[in-house]
């Protein structure tokens, strides 16, 4: 799209774009970064679409906020706390990598301290911080193949302190779960609407635990990312939690356990997501109570329309 992408330019484009595919009563939620534009954009967007009458909970659902990149601003301000460590760590990569004089030797020193050469250094690129926890962990691998180099080439001076490599082990050891939940959200060949809730509810419960560490650097850490962490996950995204009650291997039941968890019993929090999937459902149940052959055809054997409905609506809501 060319420039400008301004918010209201935003909306032109796509509200022409949804109506010349003839989908603009189709769209049910959209997935943005954090953008200021993209805000002005989709507010655009819903009161244009809502006039339509074309959105579910007229709009309520229409933005979700790309879950992988908030994730990135969360661990990031978490990196904020030993940007000294990540720099040495990167700026040894960066050294290493530098000539083809420098590998060689770099690999007699791994040789030298008994070490296998089965993982690449791999420079970060730093806006992505999944980039940088991949630096960090390989180069934590040949932490002692670092240190030796450190003794034997005068002109290596970045290697990090002994301090500054404990600091690297532990972050590693705790951006592990993040890692993972954002190689899931990164994923093209299966839904991944379903994994959010699990995925997020898991990085929020490990970052209170680790709030409360003994170890003052780690729980300084965690209080920086929970406030990040909150400004955009203060409350989780209700449409994405309704998503795992549809996944048979979690249901309502799950989701149930989770708030319990964070917010205690019985919380207006579970209760919220309880009313909007009942508000959804009687919404959809509206919509699809028009006339037509098969409603005809049951109220031919006997059956009203109104008693299918209720029939139809006890069985969903056992399933769920």
């Amino acid at each position: 799209m060319p420039p400008p992408h301004s918010g209201v330019a935003l909306s032109k484009k796509i509200y022409n774009l949804l109506t010349s595919w003839g989908i603009e009563k189709k769209v049910f939620s959209m997935t943005l970064d954090n953008a200021a534009a993209n805000d002005v954009f989709v507010d655009l967007l819903r009161s244009q679409l809502s006039v339509k009458g074309a959105l579910v909970s007229e709009g309520e659902f229409l933005h979700v906020r790309c879950c992988a990149h908030i994730l990135n601003l969360v661990v990031q301000e978490g990196l904020k706390k030993i940007d000294k460590a990540v720099d040495a760590v990167r700026e040894c990569v960066k050294y290493v990598k530098g000539s083809q004089v420098r590998k060689q030797k770099f690999l007699e020193c791994v040789a030298q301290t008994s070490l296998e050469s089965r993982k690449a250094l791999q420079q970060d690129v730093p806006t992505r911080w999944n980039s940088t926890f991949i630096m960090l962990s390989n180069a934590l691998y040949y932490r002692r193949a670092f240190n030796y180099m450190r003794l034997s080439d005068s002109n290596f001076i970045h290697c990090p302190s002994i301090e500054e490599w404990e600091k690297v082990d532990k972050l590693c050891k705790f951006l592990g779960k993040f890692y993972d939940t954002t190689n899931l959200f990164f994923g093209v060949k299966y839904p991944t609407a379903n994994l959010y809730f699990p995925g997020v509810f898991s990085i929020q419960l490990s970052l209170i635990n680790e709030k409360e560490n003994s170890d003052s650097f780690m729980s300084e850490m965690a209080k920086l990312m929970l406030v990040k962490f909150g400004k955009y996950w203060k409350e989780y995204n209700v449409l994405l939690a309704i998503a795992v009650v549809f996944d048979p291997r979690y249901k309502f039941q799950f989701v149930e356990f989770c708030y319990n968890k964070l917010y205690g019993t019985g919380s207006k929090e579970l209760r919220n997501v309880k009313t909007k999937l009942f508000f959804m459902f009687d919404e959809y149940m509206s919509a699809s109570a028009k006339p037509s052959r098969s409603d005809t055809s049951s109220s031919s054997c006997g059956i009203s329309n109104d008693n299918a409905r209720v029939m139809n609506c006890s069985g969903v809501l056992k399933v769920l």
